[in-house]
């Protein structure tokens, strides 16, 4: 899951390369912070010592994965960036976001 975020964090960096430069401090910027959000917050979760305090960190990862696809739908609806590039990477969220929903069903019964 964590390795996973990884590969959604690199490849948002490499697709807002392929971004006009105006855009730099804009969608970008946003885009930027919700991916390494994506692993941090998981790499975080799991140095906590409660699986409370864990699925509290895989829900705002599962957070900043929605984000980073609403931000991926505007980009697309405004054609910016590599279309390749988005579509790989919008398949990707959806993927981690089966995982992370998963991932967090599981915490979240063990806690009842």
């Amino acid at each position: 899951m964590w390795q996973k975020g990884i590969e959604i964090a690199v490849k948002t960096f490499k697709l807002i390369e392929t971004f006009p430069k105006e855009d730099k401090y804009g969608i970008c910027q946003q885009m930027t912070n919700a991916g390494v959000s994506i692993p941090s917050n998981i790499a975080e979760g799991s140095s906590r010592r409660s699986e409370k305090d864990y699925a509290r960190f895989i829900d705002i990862s599962l957070g900043s994965n929605f984000e980073l696809e609403t931000q991926l739908i505007i980009a697309e609806q405004l054609n910016k960036g590599n279309p390749n590039l988005l579509q790989e990477l919008k398949a990707m969220l959806v993927d981690h976001q089966r995982m992370l929903t998963g991932f967090q069903q599981k915490l979240n019964s063990s806690l009842q």
